[in-house]
């Protein structure tokens, strides 16, 4: 008789199955194809990043053309000639050392879910003996929160932990803190917690340095329309292709750091600001009915849609006053600690940009926000059990 066990009809190796794909209907970040967690890039993922930095070398040689023949040869202004260079290359400097930042920095790894440990009396889920830092203190205003198991808290396409304000990317496979949006031109990453404020500063950056180059050519435009034969004829030309490529650059990513510096002061994101039905993702446990808790787009009809989308209108959601809420991008500075790190907190501010204070897995919300989201929640069942009389 043999000893011999039968083999059984399906084998799988661990690791050999696809991790189980879900999408809720309130998650704007997740796409159906490519979500896979680290994906790779490719080399033309990189050609948009290639073509920012080429646009910010091409105009130098044009630049230094203009400054040395018009104004240290025709208007004999040696001073003129090393305060416009020295101010044009450091902006070009800041522009490159905040696009370094976008680029090489993680733009927020979403932490790992934690273990319950009995032995752990000191960690920051749980105990009092646990040691936070003042600006995580300041920020925050409850307790952590562990339970994954809500809505929202889990992402089921990573199969990861996402805190509050997390968002999943289809493009990087992955989930990002605070995340913005995805930006092709700055390496094909996400801009988010640890990146935005680089990528401000990097918009801040090439606004300024295209508006200071456009005004110096057109000033040096209305002099050799004046006085034609005191330039050299070339120098016209440069200066009015650095005053086109100047106003238009400044106009688009003027345009654009101006969008970011609203979101900022009143603490959004892009997708937030862009997508009003990511309300309902917080919205209070609703009572039984046709609508599941939370709701789901799909299942709102139109009046309750244009409810959904006129609280969105009128709440914002972590607008805690415009100090805070730039304090949290850019850092508190208000000197806490020694003197030395907040000489370097201002110091990373004005080179990269600095950092965002807290961890950027909570976030204080708007004293008036869980008002709007109770009234909402009671104008949806209202509309519902309308709807059903009907």
């Amino acid at each position: 008789m043999s000893n011999s066990r039968p083999l059984p009809l399906l084998s799988f190796e661990p690791g050999s199955l696809p991790p189980i794909r879900g999408r809720s209907d309130n998650d704007y970040d997740a796409d159906d194809d490519g979500d896979r967690p680290g994906n790779p890039r490719r080399w033309y993922h990189y050609v948009p990043l290639c073509i920012v930095v080429l646009l910010l070398l091409a105009p130098h040689p044009s630049i230094f053309h203009v400054l040395l023949n018009y104004h240290y040869l025709t208007l004999r202004a040696p001073l003129y000639f090393v305060v416009h260079l020295l101010i044009i290359y450091a902006f070009s400097f800041l522009a490159f050392s905040s696009l370094i930042a976008c680029v090489a920095r993680d733009p927020g790894p979403v932490p790992e879910a934690k273990s319950e440990d009995p032995h752990d009396v000191g960690g920051s889920s749980g105990g009092g003996g646990g040691e936070i830092s003042i600006e995580d203190a300041l920020l925050s205003t409850a307790p952590p929160s562990d339970d994954y198991l809500q809505p929202g808290r889990w992402c089921r396409i990573c199969w990861k932990p996402k805190p509050e304000r997390a968002h999943h990317c289809s493009q990087c496979g992955r989930c990002v803190l605070k995340m913005d949006h995805h930006c092709p031109w700055l390496g094909a990453k996400c801009i988010g917690f640890r990146t935005y404020p680089s990528f401000l500063h990097f918009l801040a950056s090439v606004t300024f340095l295209a508006a200071y180059v456009s005004v110096v050519c057109i000033r040096g435009l209305v002099f050799a329309f004046s006085k034609p034969l005191a330039i050299n004829e070339l120098t016209p030309v440069h200066m009015l292709l650095l005053s086109f490529a100047g106003c238009a650059f400044t106009l688009v990513m003027g345009s654009f750091l101006g969008y970011h510096v609203y979101l900022v002061l009143t603490n959004q994101t892009t997708l937030e600001h862009i997508s009003p039905f990511y309300l309902l993702n917080h919205l209070p446990p609703l009572p039984p009915s046709r609508l599941s808790s939370p709701p789901q787009e799909r299942q709102l009809a139109y009046p309750q849609r244009r409810a959904v989308r006129a609280a969105h209108s009128r709440l914002r959601l972590y607008d805690v006053g415009w100090r805070r809420n730039t304090a949290q991008v850019f850092g508190s500075g208000t000197g806490l600690g020694p003197k030395r790190c907040w000489f370097a907190a201002w110091a990373a501010r004005l080179l990269w940009g600095g950092n965002s204070c807290g961890s950027g897995t909570q976030f204080p919300r708007n004293s008036h926000a869980e008002d709007v989201l109770v009234e909402l929640a009671a104008e949806l069942v209202r509309l519902e059990n309308n709807t059903d009389r009907s």
